[in-house]
């Protein structure tokens, strides 16, 4: 990417690549490992904390779509650099289905390039660049949604499903 601004993360993937593998722990302590999605079609979100307002709206949204993410076909992962037990408070106080991924080195959010200068309120910090990945049965980044809407998410996945 040419001319990059300033608050501008390092996209370096596109759509075709294959998705950068994860090997990382869920909320339980569990491993998350990339081979065990081959064959299976993945939502991988990215958002910068549990309980703020913008990220809570986001997965909500698609807690409340998760029937219709598994019904097209998708396996749906978030990630975010909070530890475990803020996880595990945050699926419990809001009843999500779904995996998060613990990213506390933030890893992940580096492999896939969201991670970036970031201006908010007028100061301009290193953060999380909301960003969803749909990743294909092979492994393939198959759609990037950089300009995440929270309150319609679950319909910008599936705008292409139908």
């Amino acid at each position: 990417m040419t001319n990059q601004k300033l608050t501008d993360p390092t996209f370096h993937l596109s759509i075709g690549d294959s998705a950068p593998a994860i090997m990382a722990l869920d909320q339980s302590g569990d491993a998350i490992n990339w081979k065990d999605y081959r064959g299976k079609k993945v939502v991988l979100f990215f958002y910068n904390s549990d309980g703020t307002e913008t990220c809570t709206k986001e997965c909500i949204n698609i807690r409340d779509g998760f029937q219709k993410l598994q019904k097209a076909g998708y396996d749906i992962i978030g990630c975010s650099p909070d530890s475990a037990r803020k996880h595990m408070n945050f699926i419990g106080k809001h009843d999500l289905p779904y995996r998060l991924i613990v990213d506390a080195n933030l890893e992940t959010v580096k492999a896939y390039g969201i991670y970036g200068y970031k201006k908010f309120m007028g100061r301009e910090s290193m953060a999380i660049h909301r960003t969803t990945f749909i990743i294909d049965e092979m492994g393939k980044i198959e759609r990037i949604i950089r300009k995440v809407i929270s309150a319609r998410h679950t319909e910008q996945i599936l705008a292409e499903e139908d």
